[in-house]
C-alpha cells in the first residue's frame, strides 16, 4: 500500500477531518469494513464518537470528524448539560492527533533493542537490550535514567520484561528457565545483579532438565501477585509470587509459545500464541483436563509472534509470521484445531523473505474478524498493540516491522493511517503512551526513538553508532 504524504511533515490537516487517510486499496478496505460489521466496531465508535448534538450530517455531505473548534465551542455552550467533555468526546479529539512527528532520540545502545514499554500510568519507560542491559527512564523528568540494570545469568538476549502494576518490581526473562525480579523502586540507580542489588531468581523449569529451555514472554497479572510465561517447551507456566513457586504448568501447544498474556484484570483467562500457528484461550476456572484449552483461534498460516489483549476478556490481536496482524473475538473460537498445520519447510522467517505465492493464500477456516497487512514480520518476534483506551478509545492498532518502520492502522476500516520511518534495522517493539500523543519505537539498530504530536520545531540528529551484529533469532 501507499500513503499520500508522510505524516509529521504537514500538521495543518489535523483539524480538517482528513488527517487519518486510508491507504488500503478499495477492495482491502471494503473487506476490512465488512469483516468489522461487528460488535467491536460499534464499541470502538462509541468510545471515540462525539455527542450527538455535534455530529449531525447534512444531506449530501460526508460524515467527517467534528472539528476541534466546534467541539470546544460546544463544550463552552454546555451542549451536554455537564459542562465538560465526556470520555468519548475527549477520545474523538485526541485520537486525531497521532504521535507521528519526530523522531527525538531517547537513548542509543551498541546492542539491539528488543523490548520497550511504558508503565501503566505512563510515568516510566522500560527498554531492554540484547547485551543484558535494561534501563528504566523517568518520563516526567526529561527521560532521566531512574534505574540502570545489568542483568544476571543472561542467555542470548533479554526476551521480555514486565513492570509490576505498582511499578515496584521489574521481571526480566531470557532464553533461560530463570526469570529475575529487580526492585525497580529502590534508591539504587546502578543495579548490577547481585553486586549492588539482589536480582531474585524465579525458577520456571520445575521438573525439566533442559539446557535449551527458555522463556519468550513474561507478564505480571493485574494484581501483581502472579507471573505468566510462555516457553520453548511449548508450555505456559504461572508463577505464584506469594507462594514463591510455579502454581500451574500447561502443555499448551505443539511448538514454542512465543507470547502469553492475561486477558483481563480478573486473571482467569490467559491468551497464548505459538509457532504451531494457533492462538489459544485458557480458562483457569474450568480445567477439566490438563492441557485442554477453552478454545482455539485459527487463521494464521505461520507462527504467532505476539498477542495483545484489548483488556475486556473478549478481543485480542496477534502478529503472525504470515506477515499479518489479525483481530479476534474469542466467542468465535473452536473447541479444537480443525486444520492441520501446513508449513513451507523451505522457508525460514529468520533470514528469508516471505514467499510471494503465500501472501495471497487464505486459511480455509479463518476465524479472525479482520486482517491487517503492509508491515513485515521477519527476523524476530515483532510486536503489535491496541492504541490506548484513554486517548484514542482503542481506535487504532500499531505494530513494529522488519522493514525498519512502525505502522498504525485504523481498527474499523483497516486503513493504514501512518508509517513512521527512521530506523536502520527491524523495529521489534513500540509503545504508545497511555495518555499523551507520544509513541516510542525500539530497534535492532540500538536506538530508542520518540514520536509526538505536535513535537518541537527543531528535530535533533539522532546519533547512530555502528552496532556490532550478532545473528538474532527471537
Amino acid at each position: 500500500m501507499s500513503y499520500r504524504r508522510r505524516f509529521g511533515k504537514d500538521n495543518s490537516a489535523c483539524d480538517s477531518g482528513n488527517d487519518v487517510e486510508g491507504s488500503a486499496s478499495g477492495e482491502e478496505a471494503n473487506e476490512a469494513s465488512k469483516s468489522l460489521d461487528h460488535e467491536v466496531a460499534h464499541l470502538t465508535k462509541l468510545k471515540s464518537r462525539p455527542h450527538q448534538h455535534l455530529r449531525g450530517v447534512l444531506p449530501g455531505k460526508l460524515r467527517l470528524p467534528v472539528s476541534t473548534l466546534k467541539m470546544l465551542m460546544g463544550r463552552e455552550s454546555n451542549y451536554s448539560g455537564r459542562g465538560r467533555f465526556s470520555s468519548a468526546d475527549a477520545c474523538h479529539v485526541l485520537s486525531r492527533y497521532l504521535p507521528v512527528n519526530g523522531p527525538w532520540g531517547v537513548d542509543q545502545s551498541n546492542s539491539p533493542a528488543y523490548v520497550s514499554q511504558f508503565s501503566n500510568n505512563g510515568l516510566f519507560f522500560v527498554a531492554g537490550f540484547q547485551g543484558g542491559h535494561i534501563r528504566i527512564y523517568d518520563v516526567e523528568k526529561g527521560w532521566t535514567i531512574q534505574k540502570d540494570i545489568r542483568t544476571k545469568s543472561l542467555r542470548w538476549t533479554i526476551t521480555d520484561t514486565s513492570l509490576s502494576p505498582d511499578q515496584r518490581n521489574l521481571a526480566y526473562a531470557s532464553m533461560s528457565p530463570i526469570v529475575h525480579i529487580v526492585n525497580a523502586g529502590s534508591s539504587t540507580t546502578e543495579s548490577v545483579a547481585n553486586i549492588t542489588e539482589v536480582h531474585e531468581g524465579l525458577d520456571f523449569s520445575v521438573d525439566y532438565d533442559d539446557e535449551e529451555f527458555g522463556i519468550f514472554s513474561v507478564k505480571f497479572s493485574t494484581d501483581g501477585r502472579e507471573l505468566v510465561a510462555g516457553s520453548s517447551d511449548a508450555s505456559i507456566h504461572v508463577y505464584d509470587l506469594q507462594a514463591n513457586k510455579v502454581s500451574l504448568n500447561i502443555p499448551a501447544h505443539t511448538s514454542d509459545v512465543n507470547t502469553v498474556c492475561f486477558a483481563d484484570e480478573t486473571g482467569h483467562l490467559i491468551f497464548s500464541g505459538s509457532d504451531d500457528n494457533l492462538c489459544k484461550v485458557w480458562d483457569r476456572r474450568c480445567f477439566v483436563t490438563k492441557g485442554q484449552a477453552a478454545g482455539v483461534l485459527m487463521g494464521h498460516q505461520e507462527g504467532i509472534t505476539f498477542i495483545d489483549s484489548r483488556g475486556d476478556g473478549r478481543y485480542l490481536i496477534s502478529n503472525g509470521k504470515d506477515q499479518t496482524t489479525k483481530l479476534w473475538d474469542i466467542r468465535k473460537m473452536s473447541s479444537r484445531n480443525l486444520y492441520p498445520r501446513i508449513t513451507d519447510h523451505d522457508w525460514d522467517y529468520r533470514w528469508m523473505e516471505y514467499p510471494g505465492h503465500l501472501r495471497t493464500s487464505k486459511h480455509p477456516f479463518d476465524q479472525s474478524l479482520a486482517t491487517f497487512r503492509d508491515h513485515s514480520v521477519l527476523r524476530t518476534l515483532i510486536r503489535c498493540y491496541f492504541s490506548p483506551a484513554y486517548s484514542t478509545g482503542q481506535k487504532y492498532i500499531y505494530t513494529g516491522s522488519s522493514d525498519h518502520a512502525v505502522y498504525i492502522y485504523d481498527l474499523v476500516t483497516g486503513a493504514q493511517v501512518a508509517k513512521l520511518v527512521h530506523h536502520d534495522e527491524p523495529v521489534r517493539d513500540c509503545s504508545w503512551h497511555p495518555t499523551y500523543p507520544m509513541l516510542v519505537s525500539s530497534s535492532w539498530d540500538g536506538s530508542i526513538a520518540r514520536w509526538e504530536f505536535p513535537g518541537d520545531d527543531q528535530v535533533p540528529t539522532v546519533v547512530k553508532p555502528r552496532v556490532r551484529r550478532r545473528r538474532a533469532f527471537y
